[in-house]
């Protein structure tokens, strides 16, 4: 867990994804939509990308992607953030760990 520990400490909004992955842009676009600026950890191109997703399934991302941490803490995948979205929480929880200001 390490690897994602440290990965996650970088900035308020991290995502892990594929470069495949159509629902991975998708949670990336609606991010940046409001002004954050995550940074994206492609798992397909990152050198330790099959131990960062063996870690992400570990500490229960199911699927491993895209998995989103907002404030250092596991948000979940795309079904969370959408969920998230829709119930008018995600721009309050952006502002909340200082991914967007206002």
């Amino acid at each position: 867990m390490a690897s994602v520990t440290a990965l996650v400490n970088e900035r308020s909004v991290v995502i892990f994804s594929k470069t495949s992955c159509c629902m991975c842009h998708t949670i990336q676009t609606l991010i940046r939509s409001f002004g954050a600026n995550p940074i994206v950890y492609e798992l397909d191109e990152h050198p330790r990308g099959q131990q960062i997703e063996k870690e992400l399934k570990g500490l229960g991302c199911k699927p491993s992607i895209p998995a989103v941490f907002i404030g250092q803490q596991l948000i979940g995948g795309a079904n969370e953030i959408m969920t998230l979205h829709l119930k008018g929480q995600l721009v309050p929880l952006l502002l909340s760990s200082n991914a967007i200001w206002v």
